[in-house]
């Protein structure tokens, strides 16, 4: 009896140190990529942006950061699916790379159904860019010698042949006359490498996102040739001009933001949602963003899970236009 009693109180020992253990678990953001990239940044804009967010409210909260590579978001989506399903204080980045990637069915046979969307904290664009040594000075120069021989003009992209980054590329390339199964990219795992290869000269040009090159731009090693934004950007890269304005009619924004496990409970995702609407609609995350080298655009709960699913059918639509889906 003795035994039973004490086994029943180690049990409840147990039982509240496991209790305890969960209520005071460090929350975390994954990288479904390497550091330096769009999607580190997203994780460390969380971040800042929660910190300001409980020391306002008198707390002191860590959003802890760890990186998972691997398939373009591919092995992050999967492990969500297989082990975290439930996780409630386990935010995944996204980007628009990454609903391109659902929408070719990269990530296997799933939907933008199979993942909570959380919230959406800023809006990128899509950039060509090369080193600030490098003979085109220009978008229409990269064209051109595309034109003369595209076996001469590596690219670096997060991805393959059918990733977003390829797809800038192979929309401003067939609009100058350049058939885009001739382009020559290089797929690397997110666009810390890209930019690394680029100042290493193991490519000639970089198709990435802005904030990427926000954060190269400032040490003058690079030359963004172009931005894929119906306006020119504000910030490190006002000067640059947008490929419209060279002839282009190319535009690639970029949704960056945070997705949960499908089975996570309705409270816990609830409070997220809410610790994200309060968050964005301080004037001091705007300064964040801004720092970041993101644009304004802030979404929650059901009104981004519309719209990813919008955006996914789109981008499926897209890709069908290239041959990339059946």
């Amino acid at each position: 009896m003795r035994i039973k009693i004490a086994m029943m109180r180690a049990g409840l020992l147990l039982s509240a140190a496991m209790t305890c253990v969960h209520a005071v678990a460090t929350p975390q953001c994954i990288v479904p990529a390497k550091p330096g990239g769009g999607m580190d940044l997203t994780c460390k804009l969380t971040r800042q942006g929660l910190q300001q967010e409980t020391r306002d409210a008198g707390k002191d909260a860590e959003l802890r950061i760890s990186y998972m590579p691997g398939g373009i978001g591919a092995v992050a989506w999967n492990s969500v699916l297989s082990q975290r399903r439930a996780e409630p204080d386990t935010l995944i980045a996204f980007s628009g790379g990454s609903l391109f990637n659902l929408a070719e069915g990269k990530y296997g046979r799933v939907s933008a159904s199979d993942v909570r969307w959380v919230a959406a904290i800023g809006i990128d664009y899509g950039m060509i860019a090369v080193r600030s040594d490098s003979p085109y000075k220009n978008l229409r120069d990269l064209v051109e010698a595309l034109r003369r021989d595209p076996e001469k003009v590596s690219f670096g992209a997060s991805g393959t042949v059918g990733s977003q980054d390829w797809l800038k590329v192979a929309l401003i390339a067939k609009q100058g006359g350049v058939d885009p199964k001739s382009l020559r990219p290089v797929a690397f795992e997110g666009g810390g490498e890209s930019f690394t290869a680029l100042l290493a000269g193991y490519v000639q040009a970089v198709s990435g996102d802005a904030s990427e090159a926000t954060l190269h731009a400032l040490d003058g090693k690079i030359r963004v040739l172009a931005v894929l934004s119906d306006a020119r950007l504000s910030g490190a890269l006002a000067n640059v001009p947008t490929a419209r304005e060279q002839g282009f009619d190319v535009t690639w924004p970029i949704i960056r933001g945070l997705y949960m496990g499908p089975q996570v409970g309705e409270a816990d995702y609830r409070k997220w949602v809410k610790t994200f609407d309060r968050m964005m609609a301080k004037p001091e995350f705007d300064r964040m963003r801004a720092a970041h080298g993101l644009y304004p655009f802030a979404m929650t709960g059901a009104a981004l899970t519309d719209y990813i699913k919008k955006t996914v059918d789109n981008y499926g639509k897209q890709a069908k236009e290239f041959g990339l889906v059946r």
